[in-house]
């Protein structure tokens, strides 16, 4: 049942783009594994080789935190709807912020959101599709709207300030370089 493949397939490329929520793994190699539902129109597909996706402020910053350490991240999406179908995406993760020089172009691809913290790259080194046929089905209602409202109520300084009180260390005390590059 379960296939790999070196890229994404134009069918593949299809299902993503109809999916209105997606996980992202990341890991260091010591400590927590981290797994983060997404939502919103915060993913998109480059190329059959690469995706994109606009990460916006959460209580935590863990991917940032691990691919800074170590670029592997995996990409799952699950078929709620319609016939059953779950397609991971492995690949080597960058992590892109606002004062990158690839911020702008990347953001470009993206709604302007006041919570946007960074970019992450994902350079497709395989992607394996499995049934899905445990997944239940749900039928998709609308996206929250609570995240978007609470930066906006809080405006670029205090999200700013959000991001040093909340989001400049991981889980496990790991810097995540959200207010300043690396040196």
């Amino acid at each position: 049942m379960g296939q790999k493949y070196d890229k994404l397939s134009d069918k593949q490329i299809s299902f993503i783009q109809k999916q209105k929520m997606f996980f992202v793994g990341t890991a260091y190699t010591d400590g927590k594994v981290n797994v983060s539902p997404k939502g919103l129109d915060s993913l998109k597909v480059v190329n059959h080789k690469k995706i994109i996706w606009l990460n916006l402020t959460g209580s935590g910053n863990e991917s940032a935190a691990h691919v800074l350490r170590v670029a592997r991240m995996t990409l799952m999406f699950a078929s709620f709807e319609g016939p059953p179908m779950i397609l991971r995406v492995y690949g080597k993760a960058k992590v892109f912020h606002n004062y990158d020089k690839q911020w702008q172009q990347l953001y470009s691809y993206f709604d302007d959101y006041i919570g946007a913290r960074q970019i992450f790259e994902l350079e497709i080194e395989m992607v394996q599709t499995s049934c899905g046929m445990a997944v239940p089905l749900y039928e998709y209602v609308q996206d929250r709207d609570q995240l978007i409202n609470s930066f906006k109520r809080k405006g670029k300084k205090g999200t700013e300030k959000y991001w040093k009180e909340k989001n400049q260390l991981s889980l496990d005390g790991k810097n995540t370089h959200i207010n300043k590059p690396i040196s």
